[in-house]
């Protein structure tokens, strides 16, 4: 199984618009941070989660050439906005791409793109099929079960994924013990640290490491950056040995 980091910026990636700070004016292509999103590779199957603001470009970009599964973490516009984009692959595929999701943010996503789910729909819309998850329930994708867990996002529910020994887990603050339950095991661990200082709904770098201390997976990597955190040098500089800045485009080999 490999896992292409797609984007690990936050909401409004890095550098920031209209920011003259250090990071935001670093030359260094780890410093370049688009919305958080990964692509798995299941042999040949392709599975993304979450279609941020940057999906269109992040897809040229790595030259994806099928998508056959979406999983949404939730309906923050960093993590959906990109959606409509998949009509590409309809067109080339011929056939709808399923979203996988739970509860509220399946709503989101048929509010928010209407149009793909019309009793008339204009031509060429996306072609969306909705699959509800449900946290601790897991489903099957390519022959391999998917094990979606819940954490929180100050007061919102936020699916995280286990995939064999592998979990992806993005803007949370709080893991509740029954979640935690889900992830022994793993041997390797993405977790999001926004920055250093305290944040009502993202994990701290303390936080994230502390966490990454009780599942005490082989290997942890951190997403979700802000440019408030420092550049991928300096947060580099901040970590035990097994624990890595994740950046774009960094590709990662992990056993299911």
């Amino acid at each position: 199984m490999k896992i292409r980091f797609l984007g690990t910026g936050t909401s409004q990636g890095v550098p920031v618009i209209a920011c003259d700070c250090i990071v935001c004016q670093s030359i260094r292509k780890e410093d370049k941070r688009l919305r958080s999103s990964i692509l798995v590779e299941l042999d040949n199957y392709n599975i993304i989660i979450d279609t941020g603001p940057d999906f269109r470009y992040q897809m040229l970009r790595e030259h994806v050439k099928h998508l056959d599964a979406i999983l949404v973490t939730h309906s923050h516009k960093d993590h959906i906005a990109g959606l409509d984009d998949v009509r590409a692959f309809n067109y080339l595929q011929h056939e709808p791409l399923t979203i996988y999701a739970n509860a509220p943010t399946l709503e989101a996503i048929q509010n928010e793109f209407y149009y793909a789910f019309s009793s008339n729909k204009y031509p060429g819309v996306p072609q969306l099929e909705l699959e509800e998850l449900v946290a601790g329930r897991s489903f099957t994708l390519a022959d391999k079960l998917i094990l979606p867990l819940e954490v929180m996002h100050y007061k919102m529910p936020v699916l995280g994924f286990r995939i064999g020994k592998f979990a992806y887990i993005t803007d949370a603050k709080t893991v509740s013990e029954e979640s935690r339950k889900y992830l022994e095991g793993v041997d390797t661990l993405v977790i999001n640290a926004l920055q250093e200082a305290a944040h009502i709904s993202h994990f701290t770098l303390e936080e994230a490491l502390q966490f990454i201390q009780d599942i005490n997976p082989k290997k942890a990597y951190l997403t979700h950056i802000s440019h408030r955190f420092g550049t991928h040098e300096y947060i580099s500089s901040l970590l035990p040995d097994n624990v890595f800045v994740a950046h774009d485009q960094l590709l990662i080999d992990c056993d299911y």
